[in-house]
């Protein structure tokens, strides 16, 4: 059975995404007045492109995003392959994104050969994920519209794990994705009942429906047993409406919990932070065993002792190699999971969660406030190591997302590095070598100031406390007095209650982040801060992070799996709000604050979602609340 070809409105709410993904033209705006001007003469995306095909330069390109959106409105399909091959002949274009376009105008006009061959001449082309999700999408459309399921399905598992992932918005990939897998044979879907999570629970709600499709009252049990299995999975929004009974909101009912923390070993001070800070989290739930095992034993005591106790849930372990061996072993497959730290492999059981203290979750956050702001050329200040390399990749990736201009790197090796990486980044520098060589042409003394370069709208250090410390006072010396004082940012690595105590003074005017319970005027719970801090007044900074960490992870078991069902709800916690994406990871938003005058101050930035280029309209239009 041949697929439905995509509507109009998978057009409109899905390409249209996919359609509006050109980089915005750098433009004033007298330019965008022109160009408006010109588009508002026109009525349809014919006399769009009319309009465009008279006009040269910014004009030109801005009327063809104009009429290659009209175009898709109308379904004008003839028109959309022909505008993106008069994009193809700028320079400035994303020529990634305007071969989807014109792969998607050839399909749409059953030219299937020739979308295919521009579709696999992008293999290897695809750095952003929107670009990858929507080209295995539209691979898969074309294989499972000529009645090759088995073809199209692996395009299609892939197109659904990579959505998943990156929360990519794919209308009709779901139901597409599961028409194709009820054409298949039991036999075939059980040689694809591997890989992925997200693979594995598509194959087994086909199979369950072949199985079973004569029997209504196991079939419904089935998919209830798959619905606890694949909590989340993006299959439950094609199930019919009288399965969605068997979701299961409720909160969890727990009543034995296992907690894997370091007890042994060169971690073990860090499993005592986490130890302490479950247990005081423990007096606010309801649940009538905790067991603590520590996490660095054998995977075999480990399955052995959980075997014994049979327990409800489990939050560890916070070490990445534990989680590792673990996850190889499938020890933790069928209880549900809150590992205390990330995992770069694939996920397991959609029952099992990570969360992390995790710097990208700041960096990410510093990117968005930047983006809300306007910030067009951001500095990077880091160390020279594996974190440092780290993190600046990060924000590379993200920001390369969003913008089309590039950060600013420098990368300092020590304390004594730090003057000369900042001088050259801000060009100070050659300022200086200007300077000496007026005064070498002229005898007389020349009064003379060092100017700094005035692109860099904004700096983000992502140094730890004591380097902090140190870059601060350089930056501001060396900003020139004629150029606008430069915000500065760092994340909470700048910040140390045990430094704070006794030095503030240098990090005047630094913004940061922080998680809520190290920033005494965002504590709520004082009579737990003064209960810690009287029993551990010495606790170093690392210690106060785990314990909030340990308490929110014990907090929020209950309602985990709510947060992942319904996206956007927040739990707010000690180390932040806490969110679930899609992928079982926990998202972490902190709280801002500010050095002023010898004491921190928190405060509340401007902070907006950012559109991805690939989803930006043609009218240049950035970010959306």
């Amino acid at each position: 059975m041949r697929l439905k070809l995509v509507g109009l409105l998978i057009i409109l709410s899905g390409l249209s995404a996919c359609s509006t993904t050109e980089k915005p033209i750098k433009k004033s705006d007298n330019f965008s007045s022109s160009a408006n001007a010109l588009k508002n003469q026109a009525t349809n995306a014919q006399s769009i492109y009319q309009l465009a095909v008279n006009r040269e330069g910014a004009d030109k390109i801005q009327l063809l995003y104009s009429a290659r959106d009209s175009a898709i409105s109308e379904k004008n399909w003839p028109l959309l392959e022909q505008i993106g091959s008069d994009l193809e002949l700028t320079a400035s274009v994303d020529q990634t994104q305007n071969r989807l376009y014109i792969a998607y105008a050839q399909k749409q006009q059953n030219k299937n050969d020739q979308s295919l061959i521009i579709l696999q001449s992008l293999d290897g082309q695809l750095t952003q994920p929107e670009h990858f999700a929507w080209h295995q999408f539209l691979t898969a459309s074309i294989y499972a519209s000529q009645n090759f399921p088995k073809k199209a399905a692996p395009y299609f598992f892939r197109a659904s794990e990579t959505s998943a992932k990156n929360n990519i918005d794919i209308p009709q990939l779901d139901q597409q994705l599961w028409d194709n897998l009820k054409q298949l044979s039991s036999y075939a879907l059980e040689r694809f009942n591997r890989g992925s999570v997200i693979q594995q629970g598509w194959v087994n709600l086909a199979l369950y429906h072949q199985v079973y499709a004569g029997s209504g009252v196991e079939l419904d049990q089935a998919i209830n047993n798959w619905r606890r299995r694949y909590v989340g999975h993006p299959a439950g929004a094609v199930l019919p409406k009288q399965d969605e009974n068997f979701v299961e909101l409720a909160p969890l009912n727990i009543d034995r919990l296992v907690l894997l923390f370091p007890q042994s070993g060169p971690n073990e001070r860090l499993g005592d932070a986490l130890k302490a800070g479950a247990l005081a989290a423990l007096d606010k739930q309801n649940i009538n065993e905790a067991i603590f095992i520590d996490e660095n034993l054998s995977t075999a005591d480990i399955a052995a002792k959980l075997d014994q106790i049979n327990p409800d849930f489990v939050v560890g372990p916070l070490l990445k190699a534990n989680i590792d061996k673990l996850t190889a072993a499938e020890t933790l497959i069928n209880i549900p999971t809150l590992h205390l730290n990330t995992f770069d492999g694939d996920t397991i059981s959609l029952q099992h969660y990570y969360f992390a203290l995790n710097p990208e979750h700041e960096v990410e956050q510093a990117l968005e406030h930047f983006l809300a702001m306007g910030y067009q050329k951001p500095m990077l200040l880091a160390p020279e190591n594996t974190n440092g390399q780290r993190l600046v990749d990060f924000f590379n990736q993200q920001w390369q997302r969003y913008s089309e201009t590039k950060p600013q790197i420098g990368f300092y090796e020590n304390n004594q590095d730090m003057p000369k990486t900042i001088s050259s980044l801000l060009e100070v520098d050659q300022s200086k070598e200007r300077i000496k060589t007026i005064k070498a042409l002229f005898k007389q003394e020349v009064e003379s100031e060092t100017r700094s370069r005035s692109d860099i709208d904004v700096i983000y250090i992502l140094g730890d406390a004591i380097e902090t410390r140190l870059i601060k006072p350089y930056l501001d010396v060396n900003v020139s007095t004629f150029s606008e004082r430069i915000p500065l940012y760092a994340s909470s690595k700048s910040h140390s209650k045990q430094i704070d105590s006794t030095d503030k003074g240098d990090l005047d005017g630094l913004y940061f982040t922080e998680l809520p319970w190290m920033l005494n005027s965002q504590i709520t719970q004082h009579n737990l801060r003064e209960q810690y801090n009287l029993l551990w007044p010495e606790q170093a900074d690392i210690s106060q992070r785990l314990f909030a960490m340990a308490y929110d992870a014990v907090l929020v078991i209950n309602d985990i799996r709510q947060l992942s069902l319904m996206p956007g709800n927040q739990f707010s916690g000690l180390s932040g709000k806490l969110s679930v994406n899609s992928n079982g990871h926990l998202q972490r938003v902190l709280d801002w604050a500010q050095y002023t005058n010898r004491q921190i101050k928190s405060v509340q930035l401007k902070t907006q979602r950012p559109v991805p280029l690939f989803m930006q309209s043609a009218s240049g239009v950035k970010t959306i609340n």
